[in-house]
């Protein structure tokens, strides 16, 4: 039996962990973008939380992005809209908050799930964790999470791999650009360096993390209105018949 969909978030030690899951290769529809802004949300104005661990679940993709189902059921620019924005609302929820995020990167990341890896404060991967932006190649483009993989990566990387969508590059390529802090060989040394360095800021001074978070975020103050421009773009491009014919083709494979 396959397991529903789900969003969850549990605290323990100050520490609070926000995991998602799609059997679509934990894919984002609409319910898991606005669950997952929720528990960042809220996690962010909890006393209880010092620190959020994000990840998703299984052995598989980290994140494989946009649901394709959802993204073929859009017929008006309004409900494209309303769904590209609510990668806007994470990126902003992960922005906002008040609390530092670790994402934790088991495997493969596409699209939004790259946006994920480049708005949370630290990021620390394994291997195989390779990253891609298919956008183009469906006839969309990165438009909501460009700003933040750019702010990550720089303008010149951020290019490279918005032009070249169907080329994954490598952990190693990522962590050299700066969207991973670490990359690690095995999933256990990874989560063994995610608890140490979760364990030591959930003992840290919280107003100094926030502060320093406003410094990290300093100059993205105009992100809800931009991000909110950039899903508009995204809501119009994915009625085109080039977005619906490369849809359909990806969908039948």
């Amino acid at each position: 039996m396959i397991q529903p969909p789900y969003v969850r978030s549990h605290n323990e030690h100050g520490i609070t962990t926000i995991e998602f899951y799609h059997p679509q290769s934990n894919s984002l529809p609409a319910k898991i973008l606005d669950e997952l802004s929720r528990e960042i949300h809220f996690a962010g104005t909890d006393d209880e939380t010092k620190v959020i661990i994000l990840r998703s679940a299984g052995d598989g993709a980290f994140c494989s992005g946009a649901s394709f189902d959802e993204l073929r059921s859009i017929t008006k620019e309004s409900e494209g809209l309303k769904f590209f924005n609510g990668f806007a609302e994470v990126i902003n929820s992960m922005r906002k908050c008040k609390k530092l995020i670790i994402a934790r990167i088991h495997g493969k990341c596409v699209g939004g799930g790259v946006g994920i890896a480049a708005a949370a404060d630290y990021t620390i991967a394994v291997e195989k964790s390779e990253v891609k932006l298919s956008e183009l190649s469906l006839g969309i483009g990165p438009f909501v999470v460009g700003p933040v993989i750019e702010r990550k990566i720089g303008v010149a990387a951020f290019t490279h791999i918005a032009i070249d969508s169907s080329l994954w590059r490598s952990a190693d390529w990522a962590k050299r650009k700066g969207l991973y802090a670490e990359l690690h060989t095995s999933i256990e040394n990874m989560d063994e360096s995610i608890y140490r360095l979760a364990n030591i800021l959930a003992h840290s001074n919280p107003m100094a993390m926030a502060e320093m978070k406003k410094i990290f975020w300093k100059g993205t103050e105009h992100w809800d209105e931009l991000l909110k421009e950039r899903a508009a773009i995204s809501g119009k491009l994915v009625l085109s018949e080039f977005t619906k014919h490369a849809i359909a083709a990806f969908k039948a494979r």
